[in-house]
């Protein structure tokens, strides 16, 4: 089967979502589209009840917890309705009825979502917040005011729209620690032992929109109240091994892909670590040694490796840049529409040439526009 040749500009995607794929993993789904390997059947077209595809989540699951040097006291779920619906069925699960508030940190755009969310469910107390220093900011461990009896703590790791990122585990060991990494996830080792649940949609390092992965410890939601529709009760969709309903068949799918990709192309997380810090220090030091004329927005010790934001002397100069990025084939530059400016994303499947080619295209700007 010949397939249609690599588009050039896929290297050059530096969206915020959905981000580049790696080109390998681009082929082989372009290959399943028209049919899988060893099955004959286009991959839009495979039953969710197939064997075929039970064995595509159980591998999947291996291989996440494989990933994440997690063992079998964890599940892994592949749900729908991204992070937004795990604003509301985290609640649901672990703050109904409760009678003390839960831990939330609001540290930018994504934070600020669950709040309202979690509030419709129960009681829920700002441990920090960011919102005076315009989210240009994370709290070090003495800012945090936290419960040591909360029904759980819930962060976000890295803040996509400000550019911010917690480089350390937060929180005491005592209380449930919950985390969205949905723009950060298997982008580097962590200590993930530490975590009571890790949610996180796909759209970012990890396959296209359309499937949120959960990773939680099996005894969290042993409490939960009984009387929750099975597809927002964790329990039913652990017992249904996520295929309590028709799945994303397609997007689990490329998941899989992408975890055989970072375990046998890139080598695990701890290589993927590697590329991802070489990206950011490249592109932020654009930033930095641009004599002012880039100005990021996130204070150094809390830069994203994932999401460089920053702006121009002027909203003008921003239009420019933009446009001219374009012509040039940069795609996806253009600020989050919350705040502007200019976002650069580095998710796993962005190659360090593609950087480098940023990194060039922005000294050229910054010199003819001075």
């Amino acid at each position: 089967m010949d397939l249609i040749p690599a588009n050039p500009l896929n290297r050059l995607n530096f969206s915020g979502g959905p981000g580049v794929l790696p080109e390998s993993v681009l082929q082989q789904v372009q290959e399943a589209i028209i049919a899988v390997p060893g099955v004959g059947l286009s991959i839009l077209g495979i039953s969710h009840r197939s064997d075929w595809f039970a064995a595509v989540v159980a591998e999947l699951e291996a291989n996440i917890l494989s990933l994440m040097g997690l063992d079998t006291n964890y599940r892994v779920l592949f749900l729908q309705g991204g992070a937004t619906q795990q604003f509301s069925m985290l609640p649901m699960s672990l703050l109904a009825g409760a009678e003390r508030p839960a831990d939330y940190l609001h540290t930018g755009y994504w934070s600020g979502k669950a709040l309202p969310e979690a509030r419709r469910v129960g009681p829920v107390r700002v441990a920090w917040s960011g919102e005076s220093c315009g989210f240009a900011q994370l709290p070090g461990d003495a800012e945090l005011d936290l419960q040591p009896d909360a029904p759980y703590l819930h962060y976000v790791s890295n803040e996509t729209v400000e550019g911010l990122q917690f480089h350390r585990v937060l929180g005491g060991d005592r209380v449930p620690r919950i985390c969205d990494m949905s723009s950060d996830f298997l982008s580097a080792p962590g200590d993930f032992k530490r975590f009571s649940l890790i949610y996180a949609h796909a759209q970012k390092n990890i396959g296209p929109a359309g499937v949120t992965v959960v990773v939680h410890r099996k005894d969290l939601f042993a409490a939960a109240p009984d009387n929750l529709p099975g597809f927002l009760d964790y329990r039913a969709q652990g017992a249904a091994h996520s295929i309590l309903n028709t799945p994303p068949v397609f997007a689990i799918y490329v998941v899989l892909l992408i975890s055989r990709w970072l375990r046998d192309e890139i080598g695990g997380l701890a290589a993927m670590d590697r590329i991802n810090r070489r990206k950011a220090e490249l592109l932020y030091g654009a930033l930095d040694d641009s004599d002012g004329f880039y100005h990021g927005r996130a204070a150094s010790g809390d830069r994203s490796l994932m999401n460089v934001a920053f702006n121009l002397p002027t909203p003008a100069l921003e239009h420019e840049f933009v446009s001219a990025a374009l012509a040039a084939g940069f795609s996806g530059l253009a600020g989050h529409r919350s705040i502007g400016g200019i976002r650069a994303s580095l998710y796993n499947g962005l190659q360090l040439p593609a950087v480098e080619q940023l990194a060039g295209f922005m000294a050229d700007f910054s010199a003819a526009h001075r």
